[in-house]
């Protein structure tokens, strides 16, 4: 076994935090031998006392002290989450000479350039691959394997909590309420499930991947976000109806030559489409750039073990670039690209409305989208005993059009309800 030790501090020992300590203890040697240095544990950051520890974590380790963790260690993993103290303790630990490894999307969407400029001034690494879609290696391919190429797209499910809720309604017949207590009680989605269900989990990832990937800065408040609290079974079994699936996507577009568009929304998914088929706790990101064409990266997203085995890729390659000289590649130059506004976006959109039975209707309504210049792709009627249920998908247009067709659609005599409104995937 190498005899070179690489001082390791992990900040945070909950789902992820001990998953990472077990097996960082379980698989030493095989680290060891690929990293080219024994990776040991020097301190725990926990507020859990020393005696709630699972065995595999040595009580003498723990501490609540965070701070003390940061000083004179090689590599620092922050798995606290949330924007402070991590925030400030990064900050120090690079300051400090150390790298860092972290899986805080949150972090990253609102402070990611203050962290890539101090590692720079450091000449530390800043490592984040399980911030973005678990055990998907999509930020290493972005920010190595695609750096000579051009990303024009990037759209993915990347919240394996919502996909899993989505997929039991799906499969299952379940109620939102009912799968989401399923997701609950197989550990897949928290007490509060608030950042998942409601998209902005989703949304920091998404922030992430498009600054990545288009070699710009975003936020995560340039991200347009919907969640899925709103959707039905009655949502679930129409879009099986008309032949599409129902997906959670964030969805990064390049626009021209200086403009970015970042959303994340429910969307239909043509059950042709590859994210059409991924299911339960997984994450996809399809990349499309214009040498490559389309690439997809699959895996296990919900979870504290494909984290944690991100985290651990993370772990022996920064022990690596100690041991054997050099960094990671840093940030590439920043490009000061024009982040478009929600109502500029260009999406295709399905509409479902409750309308009189009557003739004339979908005259009536085809006229609305003609006047706010959306061009109709198809549509389908059922009828009923009173009303009908007709569902038009436009072509892809401007999402200010496509908003004020919707709105003028309430307005209109012969539509009864607006029953849903739902971004689709062209394919």
């Amino acid at each position: 076994m190498p005899q070179q030790e690489v001082r390791v501090s992990v900040l945070g020992a909950g789902t992820v935090g001990s998953q990472v300590i077990r097996l960082l203890g379980e698989r030493a040697e095989d680290f060891a031998q690929r990293s080219g240095a024994r990776l040991v544990i020097t301190g725990i950051g926990d507020r859990k006392s020393a005696s709630e520890q699972p065995p595999f974590i040595d009580p003498a380790l723990v501490t609540p002290d965070l701070e003390s963790l940061v000083d004179g260690v090689d590599i620092v993993i922050e798995l606290l989450g949330g924007i402070e103290p991590a925030r400030g303790l990064v900050l120090r630990a690079m300051a400090n000479g150390a790298s860092v490894v972290t899986a805080n999307k949150a972090l990253l969407a609102t402070h990611g350039p203050e962290l890539f400029e101090a590692a720079a001034r450091a000449g530390v690494d800043l490592y984040y691959e399980a911030a973005v879609a678990g055990a998907v290696p999509v930020v290493y391919a972005l920010r190595e394997s695609l750096a000579g190429d051009t990303v024009t797209r990037v759209l993915g499910i990347v919240n394996g909590t919502t996909n899993f809720i989505l997929d039991e309604m799906a499969t299952r017949g379940l109620s939102f309420a009912d799968a989401l207590a399923d997701a609950q009680r197989l550990g897949y989605a928290e007490a509060d499930p608030t950042a998942d269900v409601d998209g902005l989990d989703a949304a920091a990832k998404a922030a992430l991947l498009a600054s990545l990937a288009f070699h710009t800065r975003v936020g995560i408040t340039d991200v347009s976000v919907e969640g899925i609290r709103h959707v039905t079974q009655a949502d679930i079994a129409q879009a099986a109806a008309d032949g599409f699936a129902l997906k959670l996507l964030a969805v990064c577009d390049r626009v021209g030559d200086d403009g970015v568009s970042v959303r994340v929304h429910p969307t239909l998914v043509p059950l042709a489409h590859p994210l059409a088929t991924i299911h339960g706790p997984f994450n996809a990101v399809v990349v499309e750039a214009e040498a490559a064409g389309r690439l997809m990266f699959y895996g296990r997203g919900a979870g504290g073990a494909p984290a944690a085995s991100a985290v651990l890729g993370d772990v022996v390659a920064a022990a690596a670039h100690r041991v054997h000289g050099g960094n990671a590649p840093r940030e590439s130059a920043y490009a000061a690209l024009r982040v478009l506004g929600p109502d500029d976006v260009r999406t295709a959109q399905s509409v479902r409305l409750r309308v009189a039975d009557e003739v004339g209707v979908l005259a009536a309504v085809a006229g609305v989208y003609a006047r706010n210049g959306v061009s109709i792709e198809s549509v389908r009627q059922v009828p009923s005993d009173e009303d009908a249920t007709i569902t038009i998908v436009s072509h892809i247009a401007r999402a200010g059009d496509l908003r004020r067709t919707v709105a003028e659609l309430r307005e209109t005599p012969v539509v009864r309800e607006v029953v849903a409104v739902t971004a689709v995937e062209a394919g």
